[in-house]
């Protein structure tokens, strides 16, 4: 063997990654993540779950095969006191861990306390779907100034979109990774492992969700009346509305919807069931991002219950369309889908604008080159020699 060859080969140090998650979707898109790091011989992926989401993370966290390394014990019942209760341990965790890096996702709290822990302690932070802007501070509240945080040391934009938006705001072009969105990592991992696939004949039915906080109060109302009305004009089309648990959501829900013969009102949907639920969708009503993202792996079509959103990539590749909460827009909508089958058929996605399953690998690749970049020269160089013997 030439040096080259015996550095290449020999073993290099394990890098301890803490992987921080709390959230259900958080889990869904750092789940490819971890699977991606746990085939590398030079990381090892520890994950940590704050707790912020119960019984639903864990059903998330059996659905990928993850067994945590790490359970936080929940503090209090307000996001105030979980947010305290968090940081402490999260600092402790750290404390007695020699982490190389802490990598979170999205703009939820506990990546936000994830994050924060580690730029404390002067850990590189990687950011997991960096560069999603509204530059409404206020909608949503508060993801939006939760995710614009600049303590990372790497920014793996999901999109061109989420790059360029990084980039305007100064950011360092070598802080930035395009690498794609996880989200379809997740999807096709899913349904391979799963069975997902498509089980209702004919058009199949129309997915509504709504959560948002933007959205309680007289919006709830004008949607579901909206989706009264659809349901009534066309009493063969039916409608899964999984509820949200909150009784501002659920009451008028079930109060508006609750009578109607084509309406499936339901408990929320894990994973898996929401997956399959897509699979058989004619349409998604939602104000939901992540299944904005997901829609379109299924080809889809998606009326955005919102009046904007941190993922124009799909209105602009034209499988979604800004609706609202405007009663009349809604219907319209849906109406002008279900008697023009061209205009249905421009909103089916060819492709997936956020990503082709390959955002994990890249995600490796770079997190390799910033942590051992001169083991992943030495591979560059080998790979480039045994190119050249072949040619």
């Amino acid at each position: 063997m030439n040096q080259d060859s015996e550095a290449l080969h020999a073993k290099p140090d394990i890098a301890q990654l803490l992987i921080v998650s709390g959230t259900r979707p958080e889990i869904i898109k750092l789940a490819p993540v971890y699977h991606a790091l746990q085939q590398t011989h030079w990381a090892r992926p520890i994950w940590l779950h704050t707790g912020q989401h119960g019984d639903m993370a864990a059903q998330m966290l059996d659905c990928f095969h993850i067994q945590p390394d790490h359970v936080l014990q929940r503090q209090g019942s307000s996001l105030l006191e979980f947010a305290t209760g968090c940081r402490v341990q999260l600092e402790s965790v750290l404390t007695d861990t020699s982490c190389e890096a802490v990598i979170v996702q999205g703009d939820t709290e506990s990546a936000f306390q994830g994050a924060l822990a580690g730029f404390y302690l002067k850990v590189p932070v990687v950011h997991v779907e960096a560069g999603l802007r509204t530059y409404n501070l206020h909608r949503p509240f508060p993801e939006e100034g939760l995710r614009q945080g600049r303590i990372a040391s790497l920014h793996l934009a999901p999109t061109p979109r989420a790059q360029q938006a990084l980039e305007r705001e100064n950011v360092a072009k070598e802080k930035i990774e395009l690498t794609g969105n996880t989200v379809v990592d997740a999807q096709l991992w899913a349904s391979q492992h799963h069975h997902i696939h498509r089980r209702m004949q004919g058009r199949g039915h129309i997915l509504v969700t709504m959560h948002r906080r933007e959205n309680w109060g007289p919006d709830v109302d004008h949607v579901c009346e909206a989706i009264a009305e659809i349901a009534r004009e066309f009493p063969q089309m039916p409608v899964l509305f999984p509820v949200h648990l909150n009784p501002v959501v659920k009451e008028p829900v079930h109060r508006l919807l609750g009578g109607l013969p084509n309406v499936k009102l339901t408990e929320p949907l894990d994973y898996l069931a929401m997956q399959q639920a897509l699979a058989d969708a004619w349409l998604v009503l939602t104000d939901s991002g992540g299944l904005q993202e997901e829609a379109p792996t299924f080809k889809v079509p998606v009326l955005v219950l919102r009046d904007e959103t941190e993922r124009p990539e799909v209105l602009e590749a034209g499988c979604a369309a800004l609706v609202g909460a405007d009663r009349s827009r809604i219907v319209q909508s849906v109406r002008h889908l279900m008697h023009d089958d061209a205009a249905y058929r421009s909103m089916q996605a060819s492709s997936n604008p956020f990503g082709d399953g390959t955002a994990a690998q890249r995600t490796e690749k770079r997190l390799h080159q910033m942590l051992r970049p001169d083991h992943a020269g030495l591979a560059q160089k080998a790979a480039e020699r045994t190119r050249h013997v072949l040619a």
